[in-house]
């Protein structure tokens, strides 16, 4: 397996886990409806611990174009392999979204409310307020990357280990950091923190043959593209800024 299938593919498992999950918490007749914010941040960061054992050994399981950006500026990760990660994370993002609508297909058609079938796709805030949406994922990648540059260590300057990533820092601990982001500033945008995952399942919803959708909410999509990737630059340029302090 090569390091962009990996990511590929370990991107594709995380957005069925979690465009699957909110899928099962708001669409109409399924086992799990109106379970709750506890249950989609859990099953999103369990979502994250299986994309990584997957991609971890190949690519370093970046799965997220701020992880990917974010080692680049702090001078961990080489820039030339930066957009095939990205192309690879943007096409998993959308094939795992695919996936988790033809499961849960029965009950889309079943639900009337065209934002809860655009839910399981990509995020919208709470309050519409794009400075404050951008600020949020702004912040939340920025802990993503910060966190992730900090635990790996010594080992990232290495050529000899695997290659850096979410799998540096070790599937089970970027699970709890990624849900602990969830629970803490997920509340205000849906927690994007990543623009794959908010990218490709948002041209997934605009192409798939969803009956009753409406709008993919494109006047929104920026938001969780450069906020993540703002949060990730941030992050990194502090790194290098304390490390040579």
């Amino acid at each position: 397996m090569n390091i962009y299938l990996a990511e590929f593919i370990g991107t594709t498992l995380l957005l069925t886990m979690g465009s699957g999950v909110v899928a099962n918490v708001v669409l109409k007749q399924t086992k799990g409806n109106n379970s709750g914010w506890m249950v989609i941040t859990t099953a999103w960061a369990l979502g994250v611990f299986i994309g990584v054992v997957v991609a971890g050994p190949y690519s370093g399981a970046h799965l997220n174009p701020a992880v990917s950006v974010g080692l680049a500026v702090a001078g961990l990760f080489d820039w030339a392999l930066v957009p095939g990660y990205i192309t690879a994370q943007v096409l998993g993002a959308a094939f795992g979204a695919s996936i988790a609508w033809l499961i849960y297909k029965d009950h889309f058609d079943a639900t009337d409310d065209q934002g809860l079938k655009f839910a399981p796709f990509a995020t919208v805030p709470a309050i519409r307020n794009y400075s404050s949406n951008f600020l949020s994922e702004v912040v939340g990648t920025f802990v993503l990357i910060f966190v992730i540059l900090y635990s790996t260590g010594a080992n990232l300057e290495d050529p000899n280990n695997t290659p850096i990533g979410l799998g540096a820092l070790g599937a089970l601990p970027v699970a709890f950091l990624v849900w602990v982001i969830g629970l803490s500033l997920g509340g205000t945008t849906g927690y994007a923190i990543n623009p794959a995952r908010d990218l490709g399942p948002r041209l997934a919803h605009q192409i798939l043959p969803i009956k009753g959708k409406g709008g993919s909410d494109w006047a929104y999509s920026w938001v969780p593209i450069l906020g993540p990737l703002v949060g990730a630059c941030l992050a990194a340029v502090l790194y290098l800024f304390l490390g040579t302090n």
